[in-house]
C-alpha cells in the first residue's frame, strides 16, 4: 500500500501540474492536490476515512454533473460515437475535455476508495 500511495501521490501532483494551461485550473489543481495529500498521508500510514468519504462524495457529485452536462460524457458517447479521447493531447472539442475530466474524477474516487477500505480493514 505504501508504494501504491506514493505512485498515486506523484501521479496526482503531475496531474495538478498539467492543469496550468487548463481553462479552469482553480478547480482542477485543488481536486488533484487533495487526492495527492491524502495518498501521501496514507503512504505514511496515516488514514483519514472521513476525508476520503468527503472527497468521494464531492468528486462523485461533480462526476454526475460532468456526465449529464452539455458536451459531457453522455454527449460524447451518444452524439460523437465515443470519439478517441487520446488522439491528441489538445482537447479541440468540448466533449473531449469534459469526458477526460470525468475520468480524472473517477481516478481520484478510486484512489480515495482504496484507501478508505484499506483503513477500515486495518481498524477491524
Amino acid at each position: 500500500m505504501k508504494i501504491l500511495n506514493i505512485v498515486l501521490c506523484l501521479m496526482f501532483v503531475l496531474f495538478a501540474g498539467l492543469q496550468y494551461n487548463d481553462p479552469d485550473p482553480y478547480v482542477w489543481v485543488p481536486i488533484y492536490l487533495y487526492s495527492a495529500v491524502l495518498c501521501w498521508l496514507a503512504s505514511r500510514n496515516r488514514f483519514y476515512p472521513k476525508w476520503y468519504i468527503a472527497g468521494i462524495l464531492v468528486y462523485l457529485a461533480y462526476a454526475i454533473y460532468k456526465f449529464f452536462d452539455q458536451n459531457g460524457v453522455e454527449d460524447w458517447f451518444t452524439k460523437h460515437n465515443a470519439e478517441n479521447l487520446a488522439e491528441t493531447m489538445k482537447a479541440t472539442k468540448p466533449w473531449i475535455e469534459e469526458t477526460r475530466e470525468f475520468f480524472g474524477l473517477f481516478i481520484c474516487i478510486g484512489a480515495l476508495g482504496i484507501n478508505y477500505f484499506y483503513a477500515k480493514k486495518k481498524r477491524a
